[in-house]
């Protein structure tokens, strides 16, 4: 049979228009599946929003919105090597420095490992040990030389030999004629503000341990808006005590302003810390990350939820003052100072475990006798049975 042309056209027009029809149904069916599909995943995303809503952190007990800005972070290194990789202090790390006053020679030891532990750690900040002058002097013929001074000065030289340290002696205040002079009034707090040549330094104020130096080095790179800013410890109900962290910028101006500020040749440390703003070192209550407690504070901690390993783990600085860690305290008094609960004594036993075998480890040396009175009445018996 034979086509006519006008048929001849409808078959090919027919022909070409299929594929065409088909192309548009698979459009229109794939964004069908599309909306769908999103459709689909909101619907769930809304379901996980109200089975586990995101409940806000509670809020950093510091008033220092620069702390609380970059220590309300999760446990770990990971957000402080990233910040630490971009951020350098002002100048750099060679302007940086932790500087220890030491000014009895049973402080050398406890600085010394602090400074052990910031070499294991590589941190960048310089390292410089303060110490008085008059160890260097040698006696004249006949007098007799402290037998402590030769034991300082060894631990000195391996301090600057191992762990880079830079030994800088400092003279003495003078004294008025039929005074005495404690060693801290003698070589006082204000001798932080003299190395001109640093734009930031930090003192540790003794005794204690470092247990993690990365959020210590980040407070070389936060600004400050005052010479001077202390860091201490928050207690159980928020209260500020002494600073046991003070940032320093060292200038000449500012040591000039705060010796015209001091008692007429007095420059005692209680007259010098009241003149440091003092803010409560930031802590994220979240992940229990700290960077600085108190031993003294250990008891208050003793809550259900407190663990001595997490404690130890998330802390950077431990400052620790019931009793002295350098001295051989005898048994009952250090059970006297112990926390009440296990995890709070658990962790306050093993920060002065940690800090006797350091101090064998790196100095050599063990406790020193106690040469003060003990009152040996009263408390904590069953604790006592317990450590027999």
């Amino acid at each position: 049979m034979l086509l006519t042309s006008g048929q001849i056209s409808v078959a090919i027009s027919s022909t070409v228009e299929s594929p065409t029809n088909s192309l548009l149904v698979a459009i229109f069916t794939f964004l069908l599946f599309l909306s769908g599909y999103v459709l689909q995943q909101q619907t769930v995303h809304s379901l996980q929003a109200a089975l586990h809503p995101k409940i806000a952190p509670p809020p950093l007990p510091s008033t220092n919105p620069v702390l609380v800005k970059h220590f309300g972070q999760p446990p770990g290194h990971s957000f402080y090597d990233k910040y630490l990789a971009s951020n350098r202090p002002k100048g750099g790390w060679a302007k940086a420095a932790y500087v220890q006053l030491v000014r009895r020679h049973v402080e050398v030891c406890g600085a010394i490992m602090g400074f052990a532990r910031l070499e294991k750690e590589e941190s960048m900040a310089q390292r410089i040990i303060m110490y008085p002058g008059e160890w260097d002097v040698k006696p004249q013929e006949g007098q007799k030389r402290d037998p402590h001074i030769e034991t300082s000065r060894r631990l000195l030289r391996k301090a600057a030999r191992d762990f880079r340290v830079m030994l800088q002696p400092i003279e003495s205040i003078p004294q008025a004629a039929g005074s005495i002079l404690t060693a801290e009034e003698r070589y006082p707090l204000t001798n932080l503000l003299s190395p001109h040549h640093f734009n930031r330094v930090i003192f540790l104020q003794p005794s204690g341990l470092i247990l993690d130096s990365t959020p210590l080095d980040l407070l070389f790179t936060l600004p400050m808006e005052m010479p001077m800013l202390g860091l201490s410890a928050p207690g159980p109900d928020g209260e500020r005590g002494q600073p046991s962290i003070l940032l320093v910028q060292p200038s000449k101006e500012a040591y000039q302003d705060l010796v015209a500020s001091l008692p007429e040749g007095a420059y005692p440390d209680s007259e010098f810390v009241q003149r440091v703003a003092t803010e409560s070192a930031p802590i994220d209550a979240d992940f229990h990350t700290r960077l600085l407690a108190e031993s003294s504070q250990l008891d208050a901690e003793s809550v259900a939820d407190f663990n001595a390993t997490l404690f130890l783990d998330t802390t950077g600085y431990i400052h620790i003052s019931d009793p002295e860690p350098e001295y051989d305290i005898p048994r009952q008094e250090l059970v006297e100072a112990m926390p009440s609960g296990k995890q709070a004594r658990k962790a306050w036993q093993s920060v002065y475990a940690r800090f006797r075998d350091a101090r064998m480890d790196i100095c050599g040396l063990d406790l020193q006798p106690l040469e003060r009175p003990v009152d040996q009445g009263g408390g904590n018996q069953d604790i006592l049975e317990e450590l027999k």
